[in-house]
């Protein structure tokens, strides 16, 4: 284990404001240097739909479909970039015999979007496309901020993501593993869409404030519940609603929690054409005081979305464990139900799978589960440092690393499939390459990096850090280099781009999202980088001959702290700076 220390000022609301510059760096490119680059950024994708457009007008009308795939394998990008395999040429032109012309064709490509082709060539592997690597360098570490911070785009809709497991949720004890899951999965997933511009909003609006304090040391960002989730109007309204609905019945029998049965077959067949996607056996439901509460905040939500912004279609996602399912299909039919009015606000479901824990001999919730985390990251530590406990920033830090160990834990699943937890295991060390606190850690050495440069500078060993477009961007030579931007830094935006691709206008009642791709980028980023880190000597000895070097693989490392940084924020964890 390590010692961290870290700065969270900007961390705590999804980061809007710049992130923190390394000591020492020059700032980065002036707002209309920006604005040109974004223009001319880059793009894997863009890349990727010229190759496959100049192969697909030499094979004929008859060709379709992507040919072209980008390399990542540190072996295949020592000799290209980019690769149509010869399987793939064999069906789009006669006994694989790519025409005259297609490769001086590719080599020629020119426009904005795509890098530099140094050369397109013939090989037993098919086709394959190297770019001009030192000129990609220069021009993504010019303007780091252009691949680094999460893209602001224009979105026509606003995302009402409804963490199913809070509502009603009777204290602290009852939030079982899988609840915690869908709330980590639905609080990551808002902060990815609100750092790229999606108006989203988050229901419950208030929680128990128990779990509100316990969420809040997971660094879940929670509303605080000043503002309140519904009124007596609204559910005795819809009280009123049910008592004039052909599909409910009132039995003076049923407890007192039971305000009446709905049966929703019934419902479903009135509005088949509308209702497809729905589990058949979904029938009676018994609808309780805090179902109503459900589905009143819902609408009171929904209504508010639609009149602030008339313009934008509204979309209520449910986040909601694989045990629960059921139960929120009836939730969602009863919304449509009785509120007619939100009938414009289309409703998804985004189930969670559930998640088992392996070598434990009774059942653990969400709390003994993050104070076994929290105890054995904090024993861990005892054990290399001795008695930390009054170290109140000690403190703090454990409780992130914790955080990031268990988000890692439960969203580097995809959402769908189950997860298992052994809860014996160490891996939540810095240590163990897929684990949270190893992302941590190798974010902290970039810091430290940075700061010893600058101490150096100002001992007089290194001179101040030249302006980016003074670097020699020809001397990153290594492997791990173009590794770290070709993989990391290039592709980093349309990665985010990856979670927010909820398909809501889709056909069929359940949606899936990405909210796996961010804690997998962020554990590969970080072995690529401890691997290169640990072979390479950054700051090499104070002799002029060697600066350029050294200052062109400082830059580089620059844009990998930025892309460290604004990727957890996504998942509201603090970039630890100090070991």
């Amino acid at each position: 284990m390590f010692i961290f220390h870290h700065d969270i000022t900007s961390w705590q609301t999804g980061r809007t404001s710049p992130l923190p510059r390394p000591p020492g760096i020059p700032e980065s490119p002036a707002p209309a240097v920006v604005m040109e680059t974004l223009e001319s950024r880059l793009s894997v994708s863009e890349t990727l739909e010229a190759l496959n457009a100049t192969l697909r007008g030499k094979a004929g009308v008859g060709a379709r479909g992507p040919v072209w795939f980008k390399e990542s394998s540190a072996r295949n990008l020592r000799s290209r970039d980019f690769l149509a395999p010869q399987a793939a040429l064999m069906a789009m032109f006669a006994d694989g015999q790519v025409p005259d012309g297609v490769a001086e064709s590719v080599s020629s490509l020119k426009r904005p979007g795509l890098p530099p082709i140094r050369s397109c060539q013939k090989s037993p592997a098919g086709l394959t496309v190297q770019l001009e690597r030192p000129a990609v360098f220069e021009q993504i570490l010019k303007a780091i901020p252009v691949y680094a911070e999460p893209p602001q785009t224009a979105h026509g809709h606003s995302i009402l993501l409804n963490c199913v497991p809070l509502h009603g949720c009777k204290g602290l004890n009852s939030l079982s593993l899988s609840h915690l899951r869908a709330i980590l999965v639905t609080d990551h997933l808002a902060g990815t869409l609100r750092a790229q511009g999606v108006d989203v909003h988050l229901v419950p609006s208030s929680v128990d404030e128990e779990i509100h304090r316990f969420l809040h040391r997971l660094r879940v960002e929670w509303p605080s519940g000043l503002e309140a989730s519904q009124s007596p109007e609204d559910i005795q309204a819809m009280k009123e609603n049910l008592r004039q609905c052909s599909h409910a019945t009132f039995d003076q029998t049923e407890q007192n929690a039971v305000v009446c049965k709905v049966h929703l077959k019934g419902f479903l067949e009135e509005e088949q054409e509308d209702l497809e996607g729905y589990d058949p056996n979904v029938d009676v439901f018994l609808v309780t005081e805090e179902k109503l509460r459900h589905v009143a905040e819902l609408q009171r939500v929904a209504l508010q979305c639609t009149v602030a912004a008339p313009e934008k279609h509204c979309c209520i996602v449910h986040v909601v464990s694989s045990e629960e399912a059921f139960q929120q299909q009836k939730v969602d039919l009863l919304l449509r139900l009785l509120a007619p009015q939100v009938l414009a606000v289309s409703q998804k479901h985004l189930v969670c799978g559930p998640v088992k824990v392996t070598r434990c001999a009774s059942p653990m919730g969400a709390l003994q589960y993050f104070q076994l985390r929290n105890s054995q990251m904090y024993e861990a530590s005892v054990l290399k440092y001795g008695d930390l406990s009054q170290d109140d920033t000690w403190t703090e830090t454990v409780g992130v690393l914790t955080s990031a160990a268990i988000r890692f834990e439960m969203l580097s699943t995809t959402h769908r499939n189950q997860v298992l937890l052994d809860v014996e295991e160490t891996s939540i060390s810095t240590k163990g390459t897929k684990s949270g606190a190893f992302v941590m850690y190798n974010c902290a050495r970039l810091a430290t990096l940075f700061e010893t440069y600058q101490r150096a500078v100002e001992q007089g060993l290194y001179p101040a850090f030249p302006q980016p477009s003074e670097l020699n961007y020809a001397s990153l030579r290594e492997e791990g280099e173009w590794l770290l931007l070709f993989n990391s830094i290039l592709p980093f935006q349309e990665i985010l781009s990856q979670v927010m691709q909820v398909p809501i206008s889709s056909a069929g009642l359940r949606v899936t999202a990405s909210t796996e791709a961010i804690c997998k980028f962020l554990i590969q980023l970080s072995m690529d980088f401890s691997s290169y880190y640990n072979r390479v000597h950054i700051l090499g000895e104070p002799r002029p001959h060697l600066f350029g070097q050294m200052f062109a693989r400082l830059q580089l490392m620059r844009a990998v702290r930025e892309v460290f940084c604004s990727a957890l924020a996504t998942l509201h964890l603090p970039p630890l700076s100090q070991i």
